[in-house]
Order: C-alpha cells, then structure tokens, then sequence
C-alpha cells in the first residue's frame, strides 16, 4: 500500500473515540468567525413517538439510558425518541450514534444525521449545559462527515465547505480531537475551499495528538518523519508513530500500521534511538494520562535496537473517560 493510500485509509473521524484525557502539550490559535451558519439540509423527524406517559422528558432520558446500560439497547429507543422530541441533547446524541452505528435499531444515516443535525441547529454558545458539551462536539463532528460525503439516495448532498465550518468550529471551540484530525486532513489534501498546506495541518495534529488521538499520532507521526510539506523530525516523527502504532487496534487502524512499518524501515538506528530518547523524557515529564504513559513503555520496549533498560512509567493516574458521553 502508497503511503498517500494509508493516509487517506485513515479518513475521517466521526466519534469521539478518546484513549486519553487531555493534555496539554501544545497551545495553537485559529480565528474563526464568530458567527458561522450550520444550516443545512433537514429531514423530517422519525414518524413514531412512544405514547407512554412519563413524567417528564428527563425521566424518559433516565429510563432510556438506564435500558442502554442494561445492554437493552432495542427497549431504549421509545425513551430517547420521547426525551429527544422535547429537546433533550443527551438523547438525540444517542440515538444519532446509535442509527449510525446500528446498534438496537436498524443503521439509517438519514436518521443519524437528523439527530445529530438538530444538536447543531439548536446550538446555543451562551446556554449550553457544561453536561451537554461532549454531545454537541460530536454532533459537529458527525454532520461535518455527513456534509463532507454526503448520504446516498437522500437530499443530504456533499457540501465540503460546511463540513469544514463545523470541523473548523468544533476544533477551535470546543478542542475537539475528532475536528481537529478532520481539518488537518482537509488542509492535506486541500478541501472545503482549503488551500494545501501541511504546516496549518502539523499544527492541528498537534493539539489531536496531546489528547492520545491515535490517528492524529500517526498522521503527525508521518508527516514529521517524511519531512513533507514541513521542516524535517525523523526523531520526533518516528515517536509519534510509534506511539500510534502501539495503540492501534483491530482492522481500521491497520493504516497505521502500514506507515508505521514503512517509517521505521526507512529510520536510522539513529533516528530510532533518538525516538527512544524522547520517549523517555516524555515518561520523566509531567504525569500523562494513563493511556499515554503505557503506551510509551510499551513503544520503548520495542524501539530500544540494543537492548536498553526502559524506565518505569509515571505515576498511575485515574483511568480517563472512555467516552466524551455527558453525565446524564
């Protein structure tokens, strides 16, 4: 597989699937406008309401989510759909991530983006709940795929340059991962109006990568390493790879380790040995989320070419969310 074939494998990052909490490695400022238009193509709600009574739209969110913890994900739908048609952000989020993923229900991306797309319609800077925030980044992120791909057989065309608003807003306002990997990827491959240009996108990986966004990782990871479109870090490049690669799991991340095998063929044992020592300052640093600072063992166990002792990781941290779910 092309390298320029493994980067675009990675595509475009939908959920915010986070190994870590965040991290604050790097600070990057991009203005954006203050007063974006995320209008876009409606479509009409599902038709079935449940017409069980309850005594208020929070207990239907509490019901349908109690279901969906219980691993009952099909009796939750009646709940959500009942919480979401009075506005509840908790529950049309689910419901989104549940008729994209088609879990409990049927997958329909025409009923995703319509959930998600009433986050986005109904967004509120000046009256949004702090537990409501995780939910609302995501659906940023879910239409701007949406937006960006379009959704066959439907009235949801392709419209790249609202993609990259939402993208755009969602990176810069509310620091989501997710929306900083997707402009990054746009800026590559110079979409939504973008011009190319990869240094805009390093900068945007960088902040993804401080929060263990594997993807942002290896794209970072690459580009560094390649010195392309950018300022030559065979060293650095090669720690962010091999960071990704050791966190990569299952069949959609085997991009990265793609890139991963063909950089590190490419390395020096210098270049490796110097990754190895940057990892190494990296676990002596300021404690790092759990995920992050296993993952720099584990990398160093197989970067270090003559056998080096590795050094223990820092201290254990609480374990980070899994999931950027808001508190019900």
């Amino acid at each position: 597989m092309r390298v320029d074939a493994c980067i675009e494998a990675g595509g475009y990052a939908r959920q915010n699937r986070r190994d870590g909490a965040v991290l604050a490695a790097f600070v990057f400022f991009l203005v954006v406008s203050p007063t974006l238009g995320f209008d876009g193509a409606t479509t009409s709600p599902p038709a079935k309401i449940s017409a069980k009574n309850y005594a208020s739209a929070e207990q239907a969110l509490r019901a349908g989510l109690d279901d969906l913890n219980a691993g009952n994900a099909a009796s939750c739908v009646d709940a959500l759909t009942y919480a979401a048609a009075s506005g509840q952000p908790v529950a049309r989020w689910k419901l989104g991530e549940m008729y994209a993923d088609g879990v409990g229900v049927p997958r329909d991306d025409v009923k995703a983006y319509h959930y998600f797309n009433q986050l986005v319609q109904d967004y509120d800077e000046d009256a949004l709940e702090p537990r409501n925030r995780g939910a609302v980044s995501s659906a940023f992120v879910a239409v701007g795929v949406y937006s960006l791909t379009g959704i066959p057989n439907s009235d949801i065309r392709s419209d790249p340059e609202r993609a990259r608003e939402l993208f755009q807003y969602a990176a810069s306002t509310f620091g989501d991962p997710d929306a900083q990997y997707n402009l990054a990827h746009m800026y590559i491959v110079g979409a939504g109006g973008l011009a190319r240009d990869k240094l805009v996108a390093v900068r945007w990986l960088m902040l993804a990568s401080g929060k263990g966004h594997r993807p942002s990782e290896a794209l970072l990871g690459h580009l560094l390493f390649s010195g392309d479109g950018v300022l030559p870090q065979r060293a650095k490049g090669l720690m962010w790879l091999s960071i990704a690669n050791t966190g990569a799991e299952g069949p959609k991340d085997e991009w990265i380790h793609e890139l991963y095998r063909r950089d590190l063929a490419a390395a020096s044992p210098q270049d490796q040995e110097t990754a190895a020592a940057m990892l190494d300052e990296r676990a002596k640093g300021p404690p790092l989320p759990t995920v992050i600072s296993r993952k720099i063992v584990e990398t160093l166990q197989m970067l270090r070419p003559f056998g080096v002792p590795v050094m223990a990781a820092a201290p254990s941290q609480p374990p980070p969310p899994s999931s950027p779910a808001p508190a019900d």
